[in-house]
């Protein structure tokens, strides 16, 4: 099993005990639905994924997930306020180009919303960035010029703009490069970060 594999199981593990049994989330950018189908299976939860590639609302649809194929830069419209308990957001965040607008809307539909990036702050990039080349790792897979990345956030970053957007952090797992949980300094030693947050 790649590194990268190890740390999207444990990014779902950890997404998993966040979740409470019964409730309703709403999966943006699902993918094939596998971690709503974990969720369904695992938490007996209920909900909707929103997904703009065809191949992947066909493998949802296939995995029995209730798919919504659209793009999330146009917004949650479809959805009211408060519909659902939890608006996940796993490893997308960095590659959105209305980040405000999207997490607005996350947190309009949602009482609590849960993402997960990668931490560009990490040692192993820094350093490659200290040797003058775009960093390239398990976490973050592309070249310079094919990847999806247009942010280049931080956990420190990504704290800032909760204090200023008036979002309150509930919950936050940093994992290492091998997939463990860490807490000492998480800005230098974290590779991955989950939060969970609502309106305060």
């Amino acid at each position: 099993m790649s590194r990268n594999n190890t740390i999207r199981r444990q990014d779902y593990q950890i997404i998993t005990e966040m979740i409470k049994d019964g409730s309703t989330v709403l999966d943006l950018g699902c993918g094939d639905g596998s971690l709503l189908l974990h969720l369904k299976q695992t938490k007996n939860v209920s909900g909707y994924g929103v997904e703009k590639d065809d191949r992947n609302v066909l493998a949802s649809l296939s995995n029995g997930i209730n798919v919504v194929q659209s793009d999330l830069e146009h917004g949650l419209e479809g959805f009211g306020a408060g519909t659902f308990d939890y608006v996940v957001l796993s490893l997308t965040l960095q590659a959105v180009h209305q980040t405000e607008a999207i997490i607005d809307e996350m947190l309009r539909v949602g009482r609590q919303v849960i993402v997960t990036f990668p931490n560009f702050g990490f040692w192993r990039h820094r350093l490659q960035i200290f040797l003058g080349q775009a960093p390239v790792s398990k976490e973050l897979p592309y070249q310079w010029y094919d990847t999806p990345n247009i942010h280049v956030l931080t956990i420190n970053d990504f704290e800032n703009f909760c204090v200023s957007h008036n979002a309150r952090i509930l919950d936050r797992v940093v994992l290492s490069e091998r997939g463990r949980p860490i807490d000492a300094i998480p800005n230098l030693m974290g590779a991955l970060a989950i939060y969970r947050f609502d309106k305060g």
